[in-house]
């Protein structure tokens, strides 16, 4: 009973609401017709305004849509571009590929660069120094595309770098596409600069050294005067 009471009420609640939106909507319309010469204009303007609105918004996510795609096929092309020179890379030896590496830095302006080229280097396969005196160590590994770096190569590489070489900037390029997560933390906690396959790319492609050193571990080191 207490059930069929409360359906009753709804339903005469909403008989009633309607009712009243009847009655209101009679009288909007009554007093609209009356007042016609002072509404039309003010409809006029909300109706452009609400034209003029729904017309920006769709001007904007087209741009927007238009921009976002244009990104998209631009990260596409840098990284087909980049892809396209690795594959020279990908065709040298390991040991072209060490003194390729070399030649990059003394591109961007590193000085008294050499290859080491030899076994039992202690992970030092190029050093230098960079333009502002910093000693570079350069770990290089010429792996395959699909491969990682593991956290036994990064491990060997943080105990030899600055104990043994006294680096102030330690960088560990190679041409696998990933550090494995234990390798990059690492990295990360120890001031490593990791250069995975696509930063390589960026690079080879032009990019400066110095705007490489501060991505996939900090290892800025610490400026020391030019010798």
């Amino acid at each position: 009973m207490a059930a069929r009471r409360r359906r009753r009420l709804r339903k005469r609640t909403r008989r009633q609401l309607q009712g009243w939106g009847i009655v209101a909507a009679l009288a909007i319309a009554v007093w609209t017709a009356g007042n016609w010469a002072t509404v039309w204009p003010v409809l006029v303007t909300i109706l452009a305004i609400v034209v003029v609105g729904g017309a920006g918004w769709g001007l904007l996510r087209a741009h927007r849509l238009a921009v976002g795609r244009d990104r998209q096929w631009r990260a596409q092309e840098e990284a087909r571009a980049r892809e396209l020179s690795m594959t020279e890379v990908d065709a040298l030896s390991w040991q072209d590929f060490e003194h390729y590496v070399a030649d990059l830095c003394r591109r961007d302006g590193c000085r008294d660069v050499v290859v080491s080229g030899r076994s039992g280097d202690l992970g030092a396969d190029v050093v230098g120094y960079l333009a502002d005196g910093r000693k570079l160590v350069v770990q290089v590994k010429k792996y395959a595309p699909e491969r990682s770096v593991s956290s036994q190569d990064m491990q060997k590489f943080v105990g030899t770098a600055r104990l043994e070489h006294g680096a102030d900037v330690a960088l560990f390029v190679t041409t696998c596409r990933a550090f494995t997560k234990a390798a990059l933390g690492l990295a990360v906690r120890q001031d490593i600069v990791a250069l995975h396959r696509d930063l390589l790319g960026s690079w080879v492609k032009g990019a400066h050294l110095e705007t490489l050193i501060p991505l996939n571990g900090s290892g800025g080191g610490a400026r020391r005067p030019p010798a």
